[in-house]
C-alpha cells in the first residue's frame, strides 16, 4: 500500500481528552500509523502534544503550530462571554491555515486534505481551496434547542441561543462557507439536522457520522469495573452547567420519580451552578443531589463507574463524548432523543427521550429512571449492549481502518478523474 499525503486540520488536537481535542488527537495517531500526515492545529496544545510525542513518537506524523498574528487562544476554557472570541479567533485560524498550507502543499504535493476539528458547518475549512480532494468533517452545530424549550431558561439563556441562530445564518450566507462547500468531495455531518443544513446549502454527497470514538485501552479501563448491586441506586449526570445541557430537566425528573432511597451525582462547572442549586432547594432532593464540581477525566469515570445510569437530557449537542464513556462502562443511559446522543444511544443500550415540551421530557425521563431503578436485570441487559455497540462502532482503532479505506477510496477516484481529464484534452 502507497503512503499516501495527507494534510489535516485540526484546530482542537490533544492527547488523554475527551471531546473535541480527543478526536483531532485520536484522528490523527491512528491514521498516522498508516500514512505520511501533517496536521495544522493550534499552539495551546502544543505542551501536552510535545510531551506525548516525546514518550511515544509516531514518525509519520508532522504537527505545524500555527496562530493568527501569534494570537494564542485555549478555546476550550472559553465561557459563554468569551466564546464569541473563540470564534473570530478560529476564523482567522483558518486564513492562516490557508496560506501555510498553499506553501506547504508545493513542496510537498498533498494526495487528501481532511478538516477533523473545530466541528462547525457554518464556519468556512479553507485549506479546502487547494486543488486536492477535500474531506469536510465530521461537522455540527446544526442542532438547536426545541423552542418549547426555551421558556425554561434564564435570559443570558435566552440570549445565546438567539445569538446562536444569528451567527448561524451569518455563517451559512458566509461566501468561504459556500467555497468549503463547492470544494468539498464528502461532507461528513455529526447528526441528521446538521446533514440537513449542509444539503441545503447546496453540498452533493453528505453522510452522517459520528466524531467520536475510544481507544482500547479506553474501553478496557472503563470496562473495568463491578456491576454494582441493586441497593441505593445512584444517577449520575456530567458536562458543563450551561442551560442547554438540560441538567435542570434531570433534576426535575429525579424528584418527580420519588425514590427516596436513590442518588444523582452531578460532574462539572458552569454559570448555571447556582440555579441548579436553587432548583434542588424548590424540589426538595438537596439531601439526594451531589454537585462534585470539575474532575479530571480519570476521576469522572469512577464516579460513572460507581454510579448505576448515565442521565444526559441535552437539548443541542454534536458529540456527547460521556455517552460513550458511560456505555463503554456497561451503564445504561438515558438522553434526548437529539443530536450526538442520539446517534449513540440504541433501544439497547438506553432510553431516548423524545423532546416534545418541558413537562413531557421531564415525565418521560422520571418514568425511565424509575423503570431502571426497579429492573437491575434490564440495567445489566443495557450496559452489556453498550459496551459491544461501544466496542464495534465506535473504537478508535476500527475508525482509523475506515477512514483510510475512505482515503485510498477518493485518492483513487481523484487519480483517474487526472487520468480521465487528461485523456481527453489529447484528443
Amino acid at each position: 500500500m502507497k503512503q499516501l499525503k495527507i494534510l489535516i486540520c485540526a484546530y482542537a488536537c490533544e492527547p488523554g481528552k475527551g471531546s473535541e481535542p480527543g478526536v483531532g488527537w485520536n484522528v490523527v495517531r491512528e491514521i498516522s500509523k498508516y500514512h505520511q500526515i501533517w496536521v495544522f492545529t493550534s499552539n495551546c496544545h502544543r505542551q501536552a502534544l510535545e510531551t506525548e510525542l516525546t514518550r511515544n513518537p509516531l514518525p509519520n506524523l508532522h504537527v505545524i503550530y500555527l496562530d493568527p498574528l501569534g494570537w494564542i487562544i485555549d478555546w476550550s476554557h472559553e465561557r459563554m462571554g468569551k466564546q464569541w472570541g473563540a470564534y473570530i479567533h478560529y476564523y482567522l485560524w483558518q486564513i492562516w491555515a490557508y496560506f501555510i498550507s498553499r506553501s506547504l502543499h508545493k513542496q510537498i504535493g498533498f494526495d487528501i486534505l481532511h478538516h477533523v476539528t473545530y466541528v462547525k458547518y457554518s464556519s468556512p475549512s479553507l485549506i479546502s481551496l487547494l486543488p486536492v480532494p477535500f474531506i469536510w468533517g465530521p461537522v455540527g452545530g446544526g442542532e438547536s434547542s426545541p423552542k418549547s424549550f426555551w421558556k425554561d431558561f434564564s435570559f443570558r439563556g435566552k440570549i445565546y441561543e438567539v445569538l446562536r441562530n444569528l451567527a448561524r445564518w451569518i455563517g451559512e450566507c458566509d461566501p468561504l462557507v459556500h467555497l468549503t462547500v463547492q470544494q468539498s468531495v464528502l461532507a461528513r455531518a455529526t447528526t441528521e439536522d446538521t446533514a440537513k443544513r449542509l444539503r441545503q446549502m447546496g453540498t452533493k454527497n453528505v453522510q452522517v457520522y459520528s466524531p467520536l470514538g475510544l481507544s482500547k485501552d479506553e474501553i478496557a479501563n472503563l470496562s473495568d469495573s463491578v456491576i454494582l448491586d441493586n441497593s441505593a441506586i445512584r444517577f449520575i449526570s456530567v458536562g458543563r452547567l450551561l442551560h442547554w445541557k438540560g441538567f435542570h430537566l434531570g433534576l426535575a425528573a429525579f424528584a418527580q420519580a420519588n425514590l427516596p432511597n436513590a442518588e444523582y451525582w452531578i460532574v462539572g462547572e458552569g454559570i448555571e451552578h447556582k440555579q441548579l442549586e436553587i432548583l434542588t432547594q424548590y424540589l426538595n432532593i438537596t439531601k439526594q443531589v451531589k454537585f462534585l464540581g470539575n474532575l479530571s477525566r480519570q476521576h469522572t469515570w469512577s464516579k460513572i463507574q460507581n454510579c448505576h445510569v448515565l442521565v444526559h437530557p441535552s437539548l443541542h449537542e454534536s458529540g456527547g463524548f460521556v455517552c460513550l464513556e458511560a456505555m463503554a462502562a456497561g451503564r445504561p443511559v438515558i438522553c434526548l432523543d437529539l443530536g450526538g446522543p442520539a446517534v449513540q444511544v440504541t433501544e439497547e443500550t438506553g432510553f431516548k427521550i423524545k423532546a416534545n415540551t418541558p413537562e413531557q421530557a421531564v415525565s418521560d425521563i422520571a418514568e425511565a429512571m424509575t423503570y431502571l431503578a426497579n429492573n437491575p436485570e434490564l440495567r445489566l441487559l443495557m450496559g452489556q449492549a453498550g459496551q459491544k455497540r461501544v466496542r464495534e462502532t465506535f473504537s478508535w482503532e476500527n475508525k482509523g481502518r475506515q477512514l483510510i479505506q475512505l482515503y485510498e477510496e477518493i485518492s483513487t477516484q481523484n487519480k483517474s478523474c487526472l487520468k480521465l481529464s487528461y485523456g481527453s484534452s489529447d484528443d
